[in-house]
């Protein structure tokens, strides 16, 4: 019997069920449904010897006992207040306690069959308590009764870990559906948690309870672990997702279920555990270290390009960012040191495989954008017009190559991104030579086309969206920038050539009428070339507004410059001041009529207006040493008058 002293010192003290101090114990044992709570009688009257206030501290104490679930059920019938030990020195308590050692002798645990319906009555924390006496009342038992018993005993033991088990690891699908019944069965595995540390604390434990400790908590674990992998491995609960690889789909699966079932766990699983237990951190590791498993096999077995970047998008930014970051998450996920889903090792390789495919990809849309380009204009059909300039979808659909490579490498990671660009960068420089080529070979081959200028001022328009995307998106440090824009201008430049082919050489015939005979009627020729020009202005209306400015300036150029060129190539004859001052005055009136006619249609080569009337001012003078030195700096400030005078 001393054996059992400490287990009564623990917890409340059992009283003898014949105890004429107990209510009728009998009848609530007939009842097993009953709960343990309401089993428990009304403890027997203090002494005399206790004073007013010590009765009044018992009373209290017993009311304690009758209404809280705390209280430990040492024998069936048994009360007291939890946590009250017989080593206060009171002297009417201790009387108390040796009354009750001596009533034990007589007292009887519930029966296998008792605690069974309990069992049945998904009671569990109940049936654990009871099972727990029973297990201590063999301490008392000869051999052969201990043996008997023990068996019996073990057999409930089993039926109750299977049940309690059982619905621990279904615990995500219980916690909300039935949160009663879960309760139940982690109240059942604290207990038995509880009496194992009650049984390893003891410095002389009882070799008669040789199944000490029970290690539930362990077997929780692994139930725990258990449930995580049926439920990661069950794909069928994740609806199947179009366009998406068997890889990807698993991904998902195991993705969504670790989210969506860790909110359940820290929302409404955790607070059923005492904080030792760890359950976040439990489940959180659980479903990691399954979860980063599962990803390794993939990521070293023969991938798809998309398969390969859906991977690194886990690992970089929907693992961290959308689980492991989630609001409801973030707190508890912060305390467990979960690590990266895969050894950086294996993502480097796996970015390096993306890389190059990335790059491939892009350069092979490019190709195929530029073919469908070119077999377009074979066709001779009018390009479509956007605000009234003609257009083409090759910029457009290039860029969105280019940008769209870029971004899904931006997406994966800020080192990703910045890694790619200069490869997007020399893809894109190859392709606009490949473009340069193309251009040129349509310009020698279809100048017969019904809609050959419609066609080249298209892809002239195409040239300004390279050039914006090259300078808002290249860094000026990358060598192919410099490549990008030399082959823009190359493009552009060979198509307003053609564009002005047809125009400078209608003006040519015109501007051979300025003889040395025909200067004093330079106001009609001058007339008939801005006749001439403004026709063909009107079409090249269709450019985009910088590429019109940039053909306006071209032919304003060129205006100017022929003029010079036949005012300047032969030797005019000026036999008096006066047919000096007249030519002076006629190439003042022309140069004012070039200004105005270039101006008004856009022109922003302001640095052209100053050079007839410097011209004419030349003319006016009469000494020669003044004349050579204007003539110097003019040739100075315009470096084509050079050639000019040269011819």
């Amino acid at each position: 019997m001393m054996k059992m002293l400490p287990f009564l010192q623990s917890g409340p003290i059992g009283i003898r069920k014949e105890s004429k101090d107990c209510i009728e114990e009998n009848r609530q044992l007939g009842n097993p449904s009953t709960s343990v709570a309401e089993q428990v009688p009304v403890c027997p009257e203090p002494s005399e010897d206790w004073s007013k206030d010590q009765v009044k501290k018992s009373e209290k104490q017993e009311a304690a006992c009758r209404h809280s679930r705390t209280s430990s059920i040492t024998s069936n019938g048994s009360c007291a207040s939890a946590g009250e030990s017989p080593e206060k020195g009171k002297k009417g308590l201790i009387g108390i306690l040796k009354s009750a050692l001596k009533k034990k002798k007589d007292s009887k645990p519930l029966s296998v069959k008792q605690i069974m319906d309990l069992i049945e009555e998904n009671k569990f924390p109940d049936a654990a308590q009871h099972l727990i006496v029973l297990e201590k009342s063999l301490s008392i038992k000869s051999e052969e009764e201990l043996k008997t018993s023990q068996q019996d005993i073990e057999s409930v033991y089993e039926i109750l870990k299977r049940k309690v088990f059982d619905i621990l690891k279904d615990s995500v699908l219980l916690a909300a559906a039935k949160p009663d019944l879960l309760q139940q069965a982690v109240d059942a595995l604290k207990e038995q948690e509880k009496e194992d540390q009650n049984y390893l604390s003891e410095s002389l434990p009882d070799q008669n309870m040789q199944s000490r400790p029970r290690k539930w908590k362990e077997v929780w674990m692994a139930t725990v672990k258990e449930s995580v992998e049926t439920r990661m491995k069950d794909t069928r609960r994740t609806p199947t997702t179009e366009n998406l690889s068997t890889a990807g789909q698993n991904l998902l699966h195991m993705g969504k279920t670790m989210k969506e079932d860790l909110t359940v766990v820290v929302q409404l699983i955790k607070q059923l555990y005492p904080p030792e237990f760890n359950v976040c951190s439990t489940y959180a590791e659980l479903y990691h270290n399954y979860f980063a498993s599962q990803l390794k096999k993939t990521a070293e077995s023969q991938l798809e390009d998309k398969d390969i970047y859906l991977l690194l998008s886990w690992v970089h930014n929907i693992y961290p960012n959308d689980i492991r970051k989630d609001r409801v998450l973030a707190k508890e996920l912060e305390k467990v040191k979960l690590g990266s889903l895969l050894p950086s090792s294996l993502i480097k390789e796996l970015e390096k495989k993306y890389l190059g495919s990335e790059e491939a990809t892009v350069k092979n849309c490019l190709s195929r954008c530029l073919e469908t380009e070119i077999q377009r204009w074979k066709k001779d059909q009018e390009p479509e017009k956007l605000d009234g300039h003609f257009h083409s979808e090759l910029a457009i659909l290039a860029i969105q190559n280019i940008h769209g490579g870029q971004k899904r490498a931006d997406a994966l990671s800020a080192a990703l991104g910045e890694e790619i660009s200069p490869c997007l960068s020399r893809e894109l420089a190859a392709f606009l030579k490949s473009y340069k080529d193309a251009f040129e070979d349509f310009k020698e081959k279809n100048k017969k086309q019904r809609f050959y200028k419609p066609i080249l001022i298209a892809n002239i328009n195409n040239c300004r969206n390279f050039r914006d995307y090259a300078e808002k998106n290249i860094a000026e440090k990358d060598d192919d920038k410099v490549s990008i824009l030399s082959t823009l201008s190359d493009i552009e430049n060979s198509g307003f050539d053609v564009l002005l082919q047809q125009l400078f050489a209608q003006l040519k015939p015109i501007y051979k009428k300025f003889t040395e005979n025909k200067w004093d009627s330079s106001d009609e020729i001058m007339n008939e070339i801005i006749k001439t020009t403004r026709k063909y202005i009107s079409d090249f209306q269709t450019l985009n507004d910088p590429f019109y400015k940039a053909v306006i300036e071209k032919i304003h150029v060129h205006l100017v410059k022929e003029y010079i060129v036949r005012l300047l190539k032969r030797r005019v004859s000026l036999k008096s001041p006066a047919q000096q001052q007249n030519l002076a005055q006629n190439v003042s009136k022309n140069a004012a009529a070039l200004e105005t006619f270039c101006t008004n249609h856009g022109s922003q080569a302001t640095w052209l207006n100053s050079a007839l009337p410097k011209l004419a001012e030349i003319i006016r003078l009469q000494d020669s040493g003044a004349i050579k030195i204007e003539v110097a700096t003019l040739a100075t400030a315009y470096p084509d008058i050079r050639f000019c005078i040269s011819l």
